[in-house]
């Protein structure tokens, strides 16, 4: 093991002595990589006292609060609004489940923006207190590959692992928040979107939100983790939480019986006890819960869409034939335990 080095005041490298960091330095081996750059290029030189060090424990945690809730904020609204764009079919806000006018001028889209930017702060509370465990050094995080038990095979197969570990986590979370006696008080608002748009992906109850975003923090405290891999791993998380609401039904034929994409995740919204999964469908068969895509059917929101068109119940603006626009009515013939 390399002996820690300790410099005396004047002989600090000047790095440290214009960031004021402590001598210490690899005490603070984990400090996490985007407070580093955030320290580096904006918290340091421009907003806190140069006699405020950078790993101070009240920093560190004002810090992620901000660095948190803006980069929540920005892979959210970023994520949802080119998938809203560009990805997810306008069509489906004909469907008469679709929430087109609920109080004055809010529509679907404009409540669940509201609804996740209002509960993200939230969330944020409880997860900066474990990335501040983290960033102390007290997870299992590293910073280099000759760190890893293996090197880059061990790499690779926790980039698996972590997606088998939160895939079966979040199954079991995600089915106990549907229990009749949790449901309604935590739950409950994400299903309002019967017809989710991108924007539906992070319009959860804050404890609901937090419950299912906990494996991903509980791993790296669990198992090694690279933490450019980690920090990679976290934006995956993001844009398949979106990709899962963005109405693209599309999957290889190979992997529609493997992966959990929107298609399994819409008819979640729809039925309500079923594919309760994450990626993978394995959890939903184990736990009795998968059910084949309606959309793979010719069942879907879409197929709903193309009928109710043609039987003339619908007009082509998605209005019902009585002119209302506020779509609450399940059409599509089945009704879902929760109805």
């Amino acid at each position: 093991m390399q002996p820690t080095v300790i410099f005396s005041d004047n002989r600090l490298p000047q790095d440290c002595r214009r960031r004021n960091i402590s001598p210490h330095r690899e005490a603070y081996s984990d400090m996490d990589l985007v407070l580093n750059v955030a320290n580096h290029y904006v918290l340091t030189p421009y907003v806190y006292p140069s006699s405020w060090p950078e790993d101070g424990a009240l920093r560190q945690i004002i810090s992620l609060l901000v660095v948190t809730n803006l980069g929540a904020a920005v892979l959210y609204l970023g994520l949802g609004w080119l998938s809203y764009h560009f990805i997810f079919d306008h069509n489906l806000m004909k469907h008469p489940q679709f929430l087109k006018i609920i109080v004055g001028p809010q529509n679907q889209v404009q409540r669940e923006i509201k609804y996740a930017m209002t509960s993200l702060p939230i969330i944020s509370i409880p997860t900066v207190a474990l990335f501040f465990l983290e960033v102390r050094g007290y997870s299992k995080l590293y910073d280099h590959v000759e760190e890893s038990p293996m090197g880059w095979p061990f790499v690779l197969l926790s980039m698996i692992s972590f997606l088998l570990f939160t895939d079966g986590c979040i199954y079991w979370i995600h089915r106990f928040l549907h229990h009749k006696s949790i449901y309604k008080h935590f739950h409950k608002p994400h299903h309002v979107w019967k017809i989710p748009t991108p924007f539906a992906s992070h319009a959860f109850h804050p404890l609901d939100g937090f419950l299912q975003g906990l494996p991903y923090h509980i791993y790296p405290f669990l198992f090694p983790l690279h933490k450019v891999l980690y920090l990679a791993l976290y934006i995956f998380v993001n844009i398949w939480t979106v990709s899962i609401h963005d109405g693209d039904y599309r999957v290889p034929g190979p992997l529609q019986e493997v992966v959990n994409g929107a298609a399994h995740h819409t008819d979640h919204h729809l039925f309500f006890d079923v594919n309760y999964g994450q990626y993978f469908t394995l959890w939903d068969r184990i736990g009795g819960s998968y059910r084949n895509p309606s959309v793979l059917e010719g069942k879907g929101p879409l197929d709903c869409i193309r009928r109710l068109t043609a039987e003339g119940k619908i007009s082509a603006n998605g209005a019902n034939a009585n002119g209302h626009t506020n779509g609450h009515a399940n059409v599509s013939g089945t009704k879902s335990k929760e109805e």
